[in-house]
């Protein structure tokens, strides 16, 4: 790769000068079942995603890059917790793939049924896509048998983890509960996906209640024994609300919406007016059902260099799916992975060894309506493993590091789609 292609492949993108692609006649499954070239095949166009489809084409433009997304918009998770507080709208966290398919990543709104490695297709429905290397980001999916009711409830318990229109309706009904209210927001064991996001609900909600219901509780029932991020952060920031009950060790076994309860493995039966039940996570469905979780049968081990699978060649996952790196499972991990993985993609296709890169972290979370903290980790490759050289945080919260956090919210939405 030349240095000028590096150059551009690694630095931050800006949405200025790329125009929106004239609408035409879209493209189907079924104009793909032909490989006249090399083509790389992405499975899911969120924050991991999008990036390796947009860099692959950065890297190597004579690959041809295909998306595979169901979603015909992104909505960002990051961000999302503010939409509770009414500081955003999930239209302001909301963005086409327009500018993406301007880069020639040709996107289908698709799901991907099933995945053949040795035979190098994906399945959307009946058709076949063939490839010669394929980058799978499925993001997580709820492991719903793992609280008792909460199967049957799916349509009335709800997670707000996947930023939409179940972040939009828990908004709604923190609006709607009386002064006086219970609202209790339940914490799955580590892993999950974003760990800091339920201590950064946690104070959105708290903040909400505060300003807008002070007769009103926050019931916070945690699974692991500690926050699991930014601990003394988050307890510092807490100190502003006398209206968080926090609980750790208190695992969420059932729920049952009828009678407004769940019981935690303590046996603790907790009634609230609204609830916000985040449950356990594994990796995306066609990881599970393409067998490229682990022992576990929950995430999936890859490559540090290349993220390429442990159980099959050519097939590369990225993102919160996967497990085994020292780094969380945050967007911003995500759009690294895509980036890294891009790079190692396009080598190998072009016969050259994948170059070691580190992923880099940076996470925010917003404390209230106008403050934020950050932890800032930097990693480096020894070994062939990703090993972490240091954990930053921010002394305290401040609105300096709001602002920061607008601009690398802003800047890396544009690096994905843009």
């Amino acid at each position: 790769m030349k240095e000028s292609t590096r150059r551009e492949f690694l630095r931050t993108s800006s949405w200025a000068g790329l125009g929106l692609l004239t609408a035409g006649c879209a493209p189907k499954v079924s104009d793909f079942a032909q490989k006249p070239g090399r083509r790389v095949v992405v499975i899911g166009g969120g924050w991991g995603g999008a990036t390796a489809a947009k860099y692959v084409r950065l890297a190597d433009p004579s690959i041809e890059v295909v998306l595979l997304e169901p979603n015909r918009e992104f909505v960002s998770c990051p961000f999302s917790n503010l939409v509770l507080s009414e500081q955003r709208t999930i239209e302001s966290l909301t963005f086409n793939y327009d500018r993406l398919r301007a880069q020639g990543v040709k996107v289908l709104h698709e799901t991907a049924t099933m995945i053949e490695p040795d035979t190098r297709r994906v399945r959307v429905g009946t058709a076949a896509l063939p490839y010669d290397r394929l980058i799978v980001s499925p993001g997580v999916e709820f492991q719903w048998d793992q609280v008792d009711g909460l199967a049957a409830a799916q349509d009335r318990v709800l997670h707000a983890w996947k930023a939409g229109p179940q972040t939009v309706e828990l908004a709604r009904q923190l609006q709607a509960m009386p002064d006086g209210g219970v609202f209790v927001l339940t914490i799955p064991p580590a892993a999950y996906r974003c760990p800091p996001g339920p201590y950064e609900r946690t104070c959105q909600v708290a903040w909400y209640l505060k300003n807008r219901k002070p007769k009103s509780k926050l019931i916070v029932l945690d699974a692991n024994p500690n926050l699991v991020s930014k601990a003394a952060l988050f307890r510092a920031a807490w100190a502003a609300y006398p209206n968080i009950e926090y609980r750790g060790s208190n695992k969420v076994v059932k729920v049952d919406p009828g009678a407004r309860e769940v019981t935690t493995e303590l046996g603790d039966k907790v009634k609230y007016d609204v609830l916000n039940l985040i449950p356990p996570q594994r990796a995306g469905t066609i990881a599970v059902t393409a067998d490229l979780v682990g022992a576990d049968k929950r995430w999936c081990e890859v490559s540090h260099l290349t993220y390429e699978s442990v159980k099959h060649k050519n097939i590369h996952v990225i993102g919160d799916s996967t497990i085994g790196l020292p780094v969380p499972k945050s967007g911003n991990i995500a759009n690294a992975m895509g980036k890294i993985c891009a790079v190692a993609v396009t080598s190998l296709l072009n016969d050259k060894p994948a170059p070691s890169i580190a992923p880099g972290n940076t996470c925010y979370s917003w404390v209230s309506d106008r403050e934020a903290i950050a932890v800032v980790n930097s990693y480096k490759i020894e070994g062939g493993k990703v090993v972490q050289i240091e954990q930053k945080l921010t002394p305290g919260q401040s609105e300096a590091w709001a602002q920061n956090a607008v601009g690398w919210a802003n800047s890396i939405w544009a690096d994905m789609l843009g």
